[in-house]
């Protein structure tokens, strides 16, 4: 039996089949039991682990490894949280050995300027998508993409939250909340991540015969991602859209969490109370912007520690197997949260 049959009928990605036979202990609980459910209705026995393709272990000995920002500024202070959370996982785990180097560059056009004095063993990518002249000059230098792709034709090795499973089970979470209709609302549709989560959500909504409102603010052609502010003025647009749409939707998918502050206080504003007239469920838990909000749903959290394990575990194999041809791409499975605070959910 394939791993994408298995895939298919466990309804995942074939990365997280892949995960749930290698490193069970990353994929979430609901989904890790679909698919041993299928493996054992099928008497699957994966090959043993000698045999299995794929990173095994992390290296012991440090690694200078960079991460470049593409299309942000230096000396952002904002993005920080690449660093913070490596310390973190090296807090937990000693053989996340990494002396790291953060480089910029303003525009997809350009390699950090630092690059080629830093001595790099390997490099992680996030932000913008390099141009092709730059990711050719990097043929030489291990390098992952890190976070949702910009594209899918991006030529590397990738990690990446699941945005299809993110979008799944928000679905699934309001069907079972008893939420008769539906609506996604979002800023910056054409943002890659959101626009996969926007789909997933939509096609799964229709499979489940849950009715949908799709809302999407206005698109921000060539805007990097890296520096997202809150959109206040368009909360109040897209809240008015909602309200005016019908059937009535009473259980919301928001499937970033940038700018949810200034569109609950919207929804205030219109009359309706989040949490009582109106559940959301969030597809990213950002504990700075969540412990901050009045109304605290539940959320997906897309598990950024994990991802980060994985990044660097994927780039120290990749040094190691530099020359290993083809593409490898890793996504991680996001993990449903439901109000973490134990807020009512819609009377």
């Amino acid at each position: 039996m394939l791993i994408t049959e298995i895939a298919r009928k466990a309804r995942v990605s074939p990365a997280t089949v892949s995960r749930a036979i290698n490193q069970p202990q990353i994929v979430a609980p609901d989904s890790l039991a679909r698919i041993r459910a299928v493996m054992e209705q099928h008497n699957y026995v994966p090959a043993p682990i000698n045999r299995r393709r794929g990173p095994k272990r992390a290296p012991s000995e440090q690694r200078r490894i960079g991460v470049w920002f593409v299309g942000a500024k230096a000396g952002n202070s904002s993005l920080n949280w690449f660093h913070d959370q490596l310390l973190q996982v090296q807090s937990a785990d000693t053989r996340y050995r990494v002396d790291l180097r953060i480089l910029f560059s303003n525009t997809p056009d350009e390699l950090p300027p630092a690059l080629a004095s830093e001595k790099l063993d390997g490099l992680i990518i996030q932000g913008k998508e390099p141009s092709a002249e730059c990711l050719a000059q990097l043929r030489e230098l291990p390098h992952v993409w890190f976070m949702t792709r910009r594209s899918a034709t991006f030529p590397g090795d990738y990690v990446e939250p699941d945005n299809e499973e993110n979008g799944r089970l928000a679905a699934d979470f309001l069907l079972a909340q008893g939420h008769k209709v539906a609506a996604v609302i979002s800023t910056d549709p054409e943002y890659s991540a959101i626009s996969r989560r926007v789909r997933a959500f939509v096609a799964r909504a229709a499979e489940l015969r849950l009715p949908v409102h799709t809302i999407l603010g206005a698109s921000n052609p060539g805007v990097s991602y890296l520096e997202i502010t809150p959109a206040h003025s368009e909360s109040d647009t897209l809240v008015k859209t909602l309200l005016s749409s019908h059937p009535k939707a009473t259980g919301l998918y928001i499937p970033v969490d940038h700018f949810c502050g200034s569109f609950f206080r919207a929804l205030r504003a219109a009359g309706k109370k989040p949490g009582k007239d109106i559940e959301a469920v969030l597809g990213n838990y950002n504990p700075v912007i969540y412990h901050n909000l009045d109304y605290q749903p539940a959320v997906i959290d897309i598990n950024l520690p994990t991802l980060v394990r994985q990044v660097v575990d994927h780039l120290f194999w990749r040094i190691e197997n530099r020359h290993a041809v083809g593409r490898v791409g890793i996504s991680v499975s996001p993990t449903l949260r439901p109000r973490l605070n134990g807020a009512p959910a819609v009377s």
